[in-house]
């Protein structure tokens, strides 16, 4: 149950928007959401066994973090262009 408060403002932005409440309530989780990898999606961060630097080794963790905060950032660009519209 919504406080009164948020249920009117809910109820006022769908009507404005000329969409349904689930609607908009399905938007606004999803712009709130972490997006997920599909599964099995590879992380391109470096050709593995392909030169690099010579202390890739040391730093794979730093290199993992690294692209999935690229990954991350590209989700979120394309949420927040749908959450603009």
């Amino acid at each position: 149950m919504l406080p009164d408060e948020v249920d009117a403002r809910l109820r006022r932005e769908a009507r404005r928007r000329g969409v349904s409440i689930a609607e908009l309530t399905r938007e606004a989780i999803e712009a709130q959401l972490p997006s997920v990898p599909p599964k099995g999606a590879p992380l391109s961060f470096f050709a593995i066994g392909e030169g690099g630097p010579p202390d890739a080794a040391r730093r794979a963790k730093e290199f993992v973090g690294d692209a999935i905060e690229r990954r991350e950032r590209a989700a979120n660009r394309t949420r927040g262009h749908r959450r603009s519209a």
